[in-house]
């Protein structure tokens, strides 16, 4: 395993105070703590060249666990091995393999051109001129900011300044890259760029990739296993698509006729979210999704038919609103 996390927990002691002015002179002389748990004994493993979706609410504890994953913080207890490294002894040839990036977090310089903050790390994880060439014009290329490495970090969109980001974060080629909302405030057409990239990085180069997002599509798109975190703990840990056949007891149907047919007729084959003579859609039992899409073509002027899945987001709400039980 390339990622190996035992027993990880990490705890902060936060300091309580009453409010008010008596609260604050009291907590001159007799201050109140309590340890918040933001991972609270997770254990995980992840195998060489995997995409993983890491999901859930707010204060989860999705980026906390990516920070001791990268060596930022210390945890509190258990074990966490990354590439045979431990990461918070921040050993260089760990730190060489391995990249973090942060969607509301930079690290380019703000007034200089992207290219200078990319020649600083090419001098920071040593890369030879030839690697940095190749690495630089293959990774534009792909990313199309070819004719913006020369412009101000400042006088760029967001959107390309996120492209730039992920430049910088991989021209030392890690076999590790930690992605904390890389599409975050982004607009679609941007997420579906960078979600198109990270996705051929990964086949690629075989590289293993963590990814957080609050956008559903995101992980949908570029996730075939996902970890479910929730106050500190892992819900779940599998492949999407169990989760999605555990979860969604229903699929949608929708139906166009090529001519107005009768509801009387329609509306016996299911439950009927809507419906007008020329279109019928139908919430209907996971198992007998094709015997009533047999139906509606045996028996009804069917012009087109689709089949869908419920909303991924849909699903992910109902793991958190059943957390109590066994997921």
């Amino acid at each position: 395993m390339i990622i190996s996390v035992n027993h990880l927990t990490k705890y902060y002691e936060v300091h309580q105070k009453e409010p008010g002015f008596s609260g604050s002179l009291k907590s001159l002389f007799h201050r109140k703590y309590y340890d918040a748990k933001a991972v609270d004994d997770i254990s995980f493993e992840i195998e060489e060249g995997e995409l993983v979706g890491f999901i859930g609410p707010n204060g989860a504890g999705k980026t906390t666990t990516l920070k001791c994953l990268t060596g930022l913080l210390f945890p509190t207890g258990g074990k966490v091995s990354v590439l045979g490294y431990t990461p918070f002894e921040r050993k260089h040839p760990y730190l060489k393999q391995i990249s973090l990036v942060m969607g509301q977090k930079n690290q380019l310089w703000w007034d200089l051109p992207a290219i200078d903050s990319f020649l600083l790390n090419k001098e920071i994880y040593e890369i030879p001129d030839d690697t940095y060439k190749k690495t630089i014009d293959e990774l534009s290329s792909l990313l199309d900011v070819e004719d913006i490495l020369q412009v101000q970090v400042r006088k760029l969109s967001l959107g390309q300044r996120m492209k730039c980001e992920l430049i910088a974060a991989l021209i030392h080629n890690p076999k590790i890259l930690f992605l904390d909302e890389p599409t975050i405030g982004l607009d679609v057409i941007m997420q579906q760029k960078l979600r198109e990239f990270i996705k051929t990085y990964n086949e690629k180069y075989n590289a293993t990739i963590i990814l957080t997002s609050h956008y559903m599509k995101d992980v949908e798109e570029l996730c075939k296993r996902i970890i479910i975190i929730d106050h500190g703990k892992i819900l779940y840990d599998g492949k999407l698509e169990s989760i999605v056949k555990k979860y969604a007891k229903s699929k949608t149907i929708t139906a166009v006729f090529e001519k107005p047919v009768a509801l009387e007729k329609v509306k016996i084959l299911g439950e009927l979210v809507s419906f007008d003579p020329r279109k019928a859609i139908f919430s209907v039992p996971r198992n007998k999704s094709n015997v009533i899409a047999s139906k509606l073509l045996e028996n009804f002027p069917v012009e087109d038919i689709n089949i869908e899945e419920p909303n991924i987001e849909e699903i992910i709400r109902d793991v958190f609103s059943n957390k109590a039980s066994s997921v």
